[in-house]
């Protein structure tokens, strides 16, 4: 048969697969109607419905049991409302472009050839009897990823199914229309990647199910790895890949996992919100999502001030002071390690018999328990019990205390002067609401009031104890860094305390501070593991501390952790030593997967990228071809030499550009003096989302994204001279698509050198 012809028979069968959807859509409708009519009667009719009578037990015990009755009807009725709605927006989705892909496959010995056609979700025909679509994350699905024509296999829940591919055809469908038809012998055939990586950048990251390759579907299915480790170079579909693993494991687990129970530390709020789209595409709600800075902050005091990482980042530019500048280095490398752990675990074993810092619980201007009081009884306590057990007991005791003092108040004369401050609401509440009220005794309600309001006034003692307040945490940290003394003196130490109790002084926590601060503040007053995520990703990897990743398995212990990231694009000082992306420094049970092709950028863009990567000789280009980068060297006024860059990519209809700057500094520079002659926008770090249009953006918050085309306003010696700019420079690079265009101030810097060499 032709390739028209059969074009044409594919064509038919789409049209028959989208009737059969449209009489699906119809059928719901009508019953998702029915079913709203029926719910907005129960919620207008819910009481005349129960049965209420309070005058018996009996009676009660029935009103309840009808109560109970109606609502558990309601919730059902609104629980299958919900359902259909999200049945038609698959449906609406799969009308749009059923499938993407078709494996003919039989299996042995002697199976009957079956075609099966692959889209974002099932569809079954009108009878339920047979499958019209199988979902990508189906068993059989991973076929069409795994295996190109010949011998394959795929694994079910209970056996290894074997069979033979006879044909493997892919799709690209919009519009219910097949727009294009490829047979291929390869995982994903070339033509269908070039269709969806010849696209224009998205202001938000698009679902890659067509186009998943054979790598990036190990790490989709991957069900069994406690910690599963993802190192993929610049473009590699890596956050891609992890997005659609999301997916899979909802489907895969959807009787015990749920959207709850996941969760994705993602680089930046931008980040969050570009990848927000890929879940729902794929008929998913999304999972929670958070940076690692807001997961500290929530476990932290709010009136303690923490750096960003983007501003520990800044520092390290743009700080010209050389002695400040290496002390921070100092710190941070100290404070980055699992040594620094070890030293904070020895001073917490040193305070179960000295050394915790109270406050005291004052009220109404005086101390009602001394911090000293609070200490001693703290310090009375067995010493084998743990710390945050003793804080527990040393909280009921407090409250105890408060009580008998709480008492001692209520007759002094402040209590009857708050009395005639009550309003009506309260008085009649008093009144009505205590049996003790006696209209012939005035010194019985006068009682009642006052102990209304001495209680109204300790409830905010009461809470701030039940919140631990009555302990200095920060100060109790300090010490560390004034008094105490240990075996084990890391180098530089008299430099790290003076500089660290500056900071704290200040209530004041540098980055690298953060983590073991909350973690202190955790073994202090106890810091609930957390059991309910049963999953964690954990995007941009490279850029934690092995304190950080350390910290984060004792708050997630039971956890199942994938982790991806490029040791290439390890922007943060220190942050890739005993980084768990290193090969060497993985000591536990873990799958490793590497993802060595770069789709994102085209030929030309990487060839020029992977010379001047720390390890790019690993880096394998996708055979998609472009201009190669240009290097200009710029002279005169720069503000008008970038506005005729930008003029010319906008007329090659690129609708996503992003001026990439070194630093946030050079950024704000760059988008005052454009503003005025180009429509643009600037990205911060408090910056939520992008639109298309021109960017100005620092490198450290363009990370995971990527633009059609990029400029580098300045890639000049003096500007990027420093060994550790190598991996800011080459993240620059990596987020063109398809124009990369750096303009250099004189001399251009080492790594076009080696580029260019």
């Amino acid at each position: 048969m032709s390739h028209d012809a059969e074009r044409q028979k594919e064509q038919n069968r789409v049209d028959k697969v989208v009737q059969e959807i449209n009489i699906k859509e119809e059928k719901l409708f009508s019953k998702a109607g029915g079913l709203k009519e029926s719910i907005v009667d129960l919620r207008k009719n819910f009481w005349e419905d129960v049965t209420v009578n309070l005058d018996e037990p009996d009676d009660v015990i029935e009103t309840q049991a009808s109560l109970k009755q109606q609502a558990e009807l309601l919730a059902e009725r609104e629980r299958s409302h919900g359902s259909i709605g999200k049945e038609l927006k698959t449906l609406r989705l799969l009308k749009e472009s059923p499938y993407f892909g078709r494996i003919d496959f039989s299996e042995k010995p002697g199976g009957k050839k079956e075609k099966i056609y692959i889209g974002i979700a099932s569809l079954m025909d009108l009878d339920d009897e047979e499958f019209l679509i199988y979902d990508w994350r189906a068993p059989i699905s991973s076929l069409y990823y795994d295996f190109s024509p010949g011998a394959a296999y795929y694994e079910t829940m209970d056996d290894t199914i074997e069979g033979e591919i006879s044909l493997k055809r892919q799709f690209i469908i919009r519009q219910s229309k097949i727009k294009g038809m490829f047979d291929t012998g390869v995982t994903i055939g070339d033509s269908l990647l070039q269709a969806a990586l010849g696209n224009y950048a998205s202001t938000t990251m698009k679902s890659i199910v067509a186009t998943i390759q054979r790598e990036q579907n190990k790490i989709i299915r991957n069900e069994h790895s406690k910690l599963l480790i993802v190192q993929g170079v610049a473009g590699s579909g890596k956050t891609s890949a992890v997005l659609q693993r999301i997916a899979y494991l909802l489907y895969r687990f959807r009787d015990s996992l749920n959207n709850e129970n996941l969760l994705l530390f993602s680089p930046n709020p931008l980040f969050s919100s570009y990848i927000a789209n890929v879940l729902p595409e794929l008929g998913e709600t999304n999972i929670s999502q958070t940076t690692f800075y807001d997961f500290l902050r929530d476990g932290i005091e709010k009136d303690i001030k923490i750096e960003s990482p983007f501003e520990q980042m800044e520092f390290m530019l743009t700080e010209k002071d050389t002695a400040e500048l290496s002390i921070r280095q100092v710190n941070m490398k100290l404070k980055s390690s699992i040594a620094y752990k070890t030293l904070i675990d020895e001073y917490l074993s040193s305070l179960t018999s000295r050394g915790i810092q109270f406050r005291n619980i004052t009220f109404r201007g005086d101390i009602l328990i001394s911090k000293e009081s609070i200490a001693d009884y703290f310090y009375s306590l067995d010493e084998s019990i743990s710390i945050p057990n003793k804080m527990e007991l040393v909280a009921k005791w407090l409250l105890q205390e408060i009580k008998i003092h709480q008492q001692k108040e209520k007759s002094k004369d402040w209590v009857l002067e708050q009395i005639e401050l009550l309003d009506k609401e309260e008085y009649l509440q008093a009144y009505y609401g205590n049996q003790r009220v006696d209209e012939d005794d005035p010194s019985i309600e006068e009682d009642i009031l006052r102990n209304i309001v001495v209680k109204k006034q300790f409830a905010g003692v009461k809470k701030q104890i039940k919140k631990y307040a009555f302990v200095n945490t920060l100060t109790t940290y300090q010490q560390l860094f004034m008094n105490w003394t240990t075996s084990f003196l890391p180098d530089n130490w008299d430099k790290i305390k003076e500089l660290t109790k500056q900071y704290l002084t200040n209530k004041h926590l540098t980055w690298e501070d953060a983590t073991p601060y909350r973690y202190f503040r955790g073994k202090l007053l106890g810091d609930k593991e957390n059991r309910s995520i049963r999953h964690l990703f954990i995007d941009e990897a490279q850029d934690y501390s092995a304190f950080q990743f350390s910290y984060m398995k004792e708050i997630f212990p039971y956890t199942r952790m994938t982790l991806l990231g490029d040791i290439n694009q390890a922007i943060y000082t220190y942050a890739s030593t005993e980084n768990p992306l290193v090969p060497e420094y993985i000591s536990e049970n873990h799958e490793r997967i590497v993802l060595t092709k770069s789709y994102r950028s085209t030929k030309q863009i990487v060839e020029f990228t992977k010379k001047f990567a720390p390890g790019g000789d690993m880096i394998e280009p996708f055979e998609r071809d472009g201009e190669p980068p240009q290097i200009i060297e710029s002279q005169g006024d720069v503000s008008t030499n970038l506005k005729k860059l930008i003029q010319d990519l906008k007329a090659k209809d690129y609708e996503t550009i992003a001026v990439i700057c070194k630093t946030l500094e050079e950024s704000n520079e760059l988008y005052e003096m454009l503003k005025d002659k180009v429509s643009l926008k600037q990205i911060k770090e408090d910056t939520y989302s992008f639109e298309k249009g021109i960017v100005v953006v620092p490198v450290y918050l363009a990370k995971g994204i990527e633009f059609d085309a990029v400029i580098i306003p300045d890639a000049s010696k003096e500007h990027y001279d420093q060994e550790w700019d190598r991996t800011l420079f080459y993240t620059a690079c990596t987020r063109a698509m398809h124009s990369l265009t750096i303009l250099t101030k004189g001399t251009p810097c080492i790594f076009i050198q080696e580029a260019l060499n």
